[in-house]
């Protein structure tokens, strides 16, 4: 398969401050490409010089086979984009939506009609095609939103945290889509929050002070976390957090729903130090219901790895 987006040492400076530091990689026609990482990692700068917004300072890339220093307005018109804000009006039917999106994004007017019969059958939308878009509930906006950055047939496709504050019922609705669009050849460039969405790409991409600290499978991103991994339940989840981080051999603690997670540093006795730091809680007064090791998650994963490259950035 040829790369749909390569970029190569691509950086962004902003005065003395480097929001994207050297960053390469490459995104294959028709994979589904995640990118991650926390806030002020440098993921909003590196997408928009991928999608023609913002020149960078140095490195090269291309995006649909167009350069992303010398061509960012003609990348404009051979992608798709989509942001959580859906940029839909509200004021306008379901069918006028579409109607204007198909003018702005140049469609041919005689592919006009079966490019909405097409929205509208694959958002599910027929039978709300004359409703004010602003009464859709925001998962039917959502797969509207979707079906009019996609009227053009771009073949890239970017997701800038799209399933933000949908259920999740629809939210799988709207991965299924995802990956019919892929299928078909579409290259997705996907940025999200949601851990359990991450596991559904292709690869995924971690970013953090302007760096790309990880690449690969989830599987293979997961296989990859060296440190023995514990979680704890006990009756006070915060009390542990503070109990265990700072105990020898712990590299730190974190809360996962109920339970408390905690890495080990690389090497440590996972049963030895089961029993040490029960006895440890214990001593405490918190009351330990259980602890066990586990399978990292992605979650577990990029929180270490985000700590091992400095920690996010705070505010």
């Amino acid at each position: 398969m040829s790369a749909a987006v390569e970029v190569e040492n691509l950086t962004k400076r902003f005065g003395d401050f480097v929001a994207v530091d050297a960053v390469s990689f490459s995104v294959e026609t028709g994979e589904v490409f995640g990118f991650l990482g926390p806030n002020g990692a440098g993921k909003t700068t590196t997408i928009k010089m991928l999608t023609g917004l913002v020149p960078p300072s140095s490195g090269r890339g291309t995006v649909a086979g167009l350069d992303i220093l010398r061509q960012g307005t003609e990348i404009k018109r051979h992608i798709g984009y989509m942001s959580q804000l859906f940029s839909l009006y509200a004021d306008l039917t379901v069918e006028e939506n579409i109607a204007f999106f198909s003018g702005l994004y140049g469609v041919p007017r005689e592919r006009r009609a079966a490019r909405r019969d097409w929205v509208l059958e694959m958002a599910g939308l027929q039978e709300q095609r004359g409703r004010l878009t602003g009464e859709l509930s925001l998962g039917w906006k959502q797969r509207l939103a979707l079906g009019c950055a996609v009227l053009h047939e771009p073949p890239v496709l970017f997701l800038d945290e799209p399933t933000s504050g949908v259920d999740p019922i629809s939210r799988r609705g709207f991965w299924d889509l995802i990956y019919a669009l892929a299928a078909g050849g579409t290259t997705v460039f996907v940025t999200t929050h949601y851990m359990e969405e991450a596991e559904f790409c292709h690869r995924l991409a971690l970013m953090n002070r302007g760096k790309l600290i990880a690449l690969d499978t989830p599987a293979r991103l997961r296989q990859g976390l060296r440190e023995p991994l514990l979680e704890a339940r006990t009756s006070d989840g915060t009390r542990t957090i503070e109990t265990l981080e700072k105990a020898p051999g712990v590299a730190q603690a974190g809360l996962f729903g109920r339970a408390v997670h905690v890495t080990l540093k690389e090497g440590e006795d996972v049963e030895r130090d089961r029993a040490r730091l029960a006895e440890l809680l214990a001593g405490r007064g918190i009351e330990v219901e259980s602890i066990e090791p586990i399978e990292p998650s992605l979650e577990d994963v990029f929180i270490a790895l985000v700590e091992k490259t400095g920690g996010a950035v705070v505010d």
